[in-house]
Order: C-alpha cells, then structure tokens, then sequence
C-alpha cells in the first residue's frame, strides 16, 4: 500500500447515519469491498471508481451489503 496514494474521505453509514472516515488506496484502481461501520459495525459496500490514466478518485459510493434500499 502506497500511503502517498491514501486519500480519506467522509462517508455516511447507509445504517446509523453517522460519518465514518474511510482511507481510500487509489493505488488499487476500481473495487468494490465491505467495510465494517466504526459505530454500529454493519457491513458496507463501497464501490470505488479510478481513473487509472490520471490516477484520480472518480466515484465513490457507500450502500448497504444486505441488498436493502432502507
């Protein structure tokens, strides 16, 4: 993991509601991976998008693992 490549970003958890900052490795290109809440431990899914070419952060969503719109 490169730490220059690193970039923390704000997300709401699509369960509590509360903000979680997550460190997002560029480095990786696009992904998708469940993160575990910080507060109520819930599995999310966070799809990350990379412009490989420029090396930039171009999408980046949270939603719940359990395939739930609530």
């Amino acid at each position: 993991m490169n730490e220059e490549l690193l970039e923390p970003r704000q997300v709401q958890c699509p369960y509590c509601g509360s903000e979680c900052t997550l460190l997002v490795d560029i480095s990786q290109g696009s992904i998708s991976t469940i993160e575990d809440c910080e507060r109520c431990c819930a599995p999310m899914q966070i799809d990350i998008e990379v412009d490989e070419g420029m090396g930039t952060l171009t999408s980046l969503t949270v939603h719940r693992d359990d395939n739930s719109d609530q």
